[in-house]
């Protein structure tokens, strides 16, 4: 599975971004997919995860209010609508996904298969 993450950029603090995540695999529907961060010396953490369907996502505490996350199967596309951006939240992002058709999501990077290249978001303030 290949997976191209897109959207980043250069944001004053408080504006919006949406970035998304493209992938390959003609099943993707039946992959949970994730955002993670990775700022400068600093580890990869989690951002948001979506199961397959969508029903279910789950946020982390630093971004929960601020960013939400959806997916289109048909189009093989998971979003992340970023909100009320700050400084913090500059790093390089991340979309992964995992084979998973269950509604438990991986908030770990070793929870992942599949990885993108990620993308640079920047916050000015």
């Amino acid at each position: 599975v290949q997976l191209q993450a897109s959207g980043g950029g250069l944001v004053q603090a408080g504006g919006s971004l949406r970035l998304s995540c493209t992938a390959s695999e003609r099943t993707f529907s039946r992959y949970a997919a994730g955002w993670f961060r990775q700022a400068p010396r600093k580890e990869r953490e989690f951002v948001a995860a979506i199961s397959w369907s969508g029903v279910s996502t789950y946020f982390a505490d630093s971004v929960k209010g601020r960013f939400t996350i959806s997916r289109d199967n048909a189009k093989k596309t998971v979003s992340l609508q970023m909100n009320s951006l700050k400084p913090e939240d500059t790093a390089v992002y991340y979309c992964a996904a995992v084979p998973n058709v269950g509604t438990k999501l991986g908030t770990t990077p070793a929870m992942y298969d599949y990885w993108g290249q990620g993308t640079q978001v920047t916050v000015s303030s």
